[in-house]
């Protein structure tokens, strides 16, 4: 199993994380203007942003001043392939599982 993957839905366990996520889906947005979202202090936002970012859910962008965050679509891309898989393993489970109740009727 490749922990990476994992490692991503750990990283969206809190929620906070899971609601910059939210925010980034509808557009990229400053490091302040997600800190101002959330009644915690900048630094904490920073270290969720920081989690996020070394998951490989969201990237970074440097201007002027300013830090931009944006979903990084790769991570994403590569959670929704953990569930693809594990729908694949899932459904051939419950397909046996049919067929041999099946066989008991």
């Amino acid at each position: 199993m490749n922990h990476e993957r994992v490692d991503r839905f750990d990283a969206l366990a809190d929620p906070t994380r899971r609601e910059i996520v939210a925010m980034l889906a509808e557009r990229e947005r400053a490091a302040g203007e997600i800190a101002e979202a959330f009644p915690v202090t900048p630094p904490a936002i920073s270290q969720h942003l920081k989690v996020l970012r070394e998951n490989g859910l969201v990237r970074v962008e440097k201007r002027g001043q300013q830090r931009i965050y944006s979903l990084d679509p790769e991570g994403l891309a590569a959670m929704e392939g953990w569930i693809s898989d594990m729908r694949t393993i899932w459904n051939a489970r419950l397909d046996r599982l049919a067929a041999m109740l099946d066989q008991e009727d």
